[in-house]
């Protein structure tokens, strides 16, 4: 992964309520939630959760897929495990102090 999406996706989960969609969305497992469920869980305004999901789509920490006429969201979990790895890469190695 590169630093530029780490960054991006880092900086999207930064916002409190779009945390809050993520972190019920990976609550939910699998299955996902739809919009109406996602709205109400939330209690977020539908115009505020819409560009919210909007920017969690942008960088694929979300999925969506259209069922009829519901809209479901799912989280990401490849992207997640991306993002976990890449913090947890470097864990323990040491820093070479004379290099600072």
């Amino acid at each position: 992964m590169n630093e530029e999406l780490l960054v991006n996706c880092l900086a999207q989960l930064g916002n409190i309520t779009r945390l809050r969609i993520f972190r019920l969305l990976v609550q939910a497992g699998k299955e996902g939630l739809n919009v109406g469920s996602i709205q109400t869980k939330l209690a977020i305004p539908g115009s505020t959760l819409s560009h919210h999901i909007n920017k969690l789509c942008i960088l694929n920490l979300i999925k969506q897929e259209r069922q009829g006429r519901i809209l479901i969201c799912k989280a990401n979990y490849e992207l997640l495990d991306l993002v976990l790895s890449e913090l947890k890469s470097q864990c323990c190695e040491g820093i070479d102090i004379k290099s600072c």
